[in-house]
């Protein structure tokens, strides 16, 4: 935030060609040959003549915000432990709620384009958590329900599968049904890996495929070498996450926000300066985002 515009500006033509010692290159014919203007901040190629800027191709194109803003932006959602709301950034950043809302989950978007989704092997550990859906209980003792009863519930409620390896990374997936995170595990886990899940009874069929160690959580947490405290571990910090941060992270951006806990529950050891840098990364590899581009002024 101490930084000037045009420190921002030199700063982001760093990161953005880093493999051309941060001289900018056209993106259509990669010619290296360009015009610079001392009206704005934009190159034009000159074999092709293509006019672009330091955002353009990448997610943050057609951006309105001043590159210090966003680059002071992501080092704001970088220090978020636990996440950080939309309305906060839009208050650190003096900017409108919907720039800062998409400005997130652009964010998100990038860091969920350039996670490893290679197999899983070693020991990875399987489980599952509803969102969403909340039905309010009613006042009265009498008139309550059993809200874990389908028939009482709204039909929103979703449920993230995720994989995790032990000491390794983290595969987060939104489904309607725990029982549909077995095809999941199928297809995410190398054959020859040790599987741990709880006593559901979808679990079962893993068992010939996998070498499986199961744990009745009624009775412990971790019992003869058998635990799910690593997939435990991201839901407590999704659900620190919903509680305390977003206070609703269910619906269409369940996904986004799930990728984006798995990123920060396998990057927890590293500095916040050294996630910076991989945001920064990730952003400026991600190419032009078809979902946040021009969201707001879609029609209804």
């Amino acid at each position: 935030m101490r930084m000037s515009e045009d420190e921002a500006f030199e700063t982001f033509k760093t990161i953005r060609w880093d493999e051309n010692e941060g001289q900018p290159y056209c993106g259509k014919c990669g010619c290296t040959a360009v015009y610079t203007f001392k009206a704005r901040r934009i190159f034009k190629c000159k074999s092709c003549e293509a006019q672009f800027s330091v955002t353009s191709g990448t997610i943050f194109a057609s951006r309105k915000l001043a590159v210090r803003d966003i680059l002071a932006a992501i080092a704001i959602f970088a220090n978020g432990a636990k996440g950080y709301s939309a309305l906060q950034l839009s208050r650190d950043l003096d900017v409108q709620y919907k720039t800062a809302f998409v400005m997130a989950h652009k964010l998100r978007e990038a860091l969920g384009k350039v996670a490893d989704r290679t197999k899983l092997d070693g020991v990875v550990e399987i489980d599952g958590a509803y969102f969403g859906g909340y039905v309010k209980p009613a006042n009265e003792k009498w008139a309550r329900q059993d809200r874990r009863l389908l028939e009482n519930q709204t039909g929103k409620r979703q449920v993230v599968v995720v994989l995790r390896e032990r000491g390794g990374r983290t595969l987060p997936f939104v489904t309607k049904a725990e029982r549909e995170g077995v095809p999941l595990v199928t297809a995410n886990v190398s054959p020859g890996t040790t599987v741990h899940a709880d006593e559901a009874p979808h679990w079962d069929v893993l068992s010939a495929k996998f070498a499986t160690k199961r744990i009745n959580h009624s009775e412990a947490y971790s019992l003869d070498g058998a635990c799910t405290n690593w997939a435990e571990s991201f839901f407590s910090r999704i659900r620190r996450a919903e509680a305390g941060v977003h206070h609703k992270i269910a619906g269409r951006y369940l996904e986004a926000y799930a990728g984006e806990m798995a990123w920060r529950e396998d990057h927890r050891r590293m500095s916040n300066g050294v996630q910076f840098a991989q945001i920064v990364d990730a952003a400026m590899s991600a190419p032009v985002s078809r979902q946040w581009k021009g969201y707001w002024q879609r029609p209804a």
